[in-house]
């Protein structure tokens, strides 16, 4: 499956290939360093895990979440830094 492409505020999920039989759920979303705090991290943390446990029945113990936060420097938008686009008000 492809990754989606998501801009700053987005969520992108990208699926990572696990065998069949021993199937841990991992889960890395990548965040603009912008000031998420630790509850809203949390909050994510628990939501994605909760939501794994719903909708595919993964045991929440084995559930692995990762918050990646990116400076906007580092994370490009319609081929240019997000930083820039800001300045510009984008």
């Amino acid at each position: 499956m492809p990754a989606e492409v998501a801009g700053p505020g987005q969520l992108a999920c990208v699926p990572v290939a696990v065998t069949r039989r021993r199937s841990v759920p991992y889960v890395n979303i990548k965040i603009t360093d912008e000031g998420a705090t630790a509850e809203q991290k949390a909050r994510l943390i628990a939501g994605v895990t909760a939501l794994l446990a719903e909708v595919l029945g993964k045991n929440p113990a084995t559930t692995m979440v990762v918050i990646d936060e990116v400076p906007t420097d580092n994370w490009g938008l319609g081929g240019e830094p997000v930083t820039s686009r800001r300045r510009r008000g984008l």
